[in-house]
């Protein structure tokens, strides 16, 4: 089973969605912006990402620019932030057999198949 963090307004995020479709993956879609990880599920995503919290934090995202540019935030509060906002995580992820990858570009999950 291959899961993906997606939101269906992020074009990358709907062309790894259609990269998966198209290789007969079965696929549990989680709309995390609905369905938002909790700080559990978040942690362990950044340990199968092999990242630091900041590395998965969309910087560009005008709630980033607004509460937390410039700040020194720990591990702790990262992850916090990006349960609180959770258009601060970076997408799509895809997690398959315990391991995860950002989907950009899309074809960068094929090395989970």
């Amino acid at each position: 089973m291959t899961k993906i963090y997606h939101n269906p307004r992020c074009t990358k995020s709907r062309q790894t969605l259609e990269l998966l479709e198209s290789l007969k993956e079965e696929i549990t879609i989680v709309r995390y912006l609905e369905e938002v990880p909790s700080k559990e599920e978040l942690k362990s995503l950044i340990k199968m990402l092999g990242l630091k919290p900041i590395q998965l934090v969309r910087k560009g995202e005008p709630v980033w620019k607004e509460k937390f540019k410039g700040k020194e935030l720990s591990d702790t509060q990262l992850i916090s932030a990006m349960v609180t906002h959770p258009k601060l995580i970076e997408r799509p992820i895809v997690v398959k057999e315990g391991k995860a990858v950002i989907g950009r570009p899309p074809e960068k999950v094929k090395i989970l198949l």
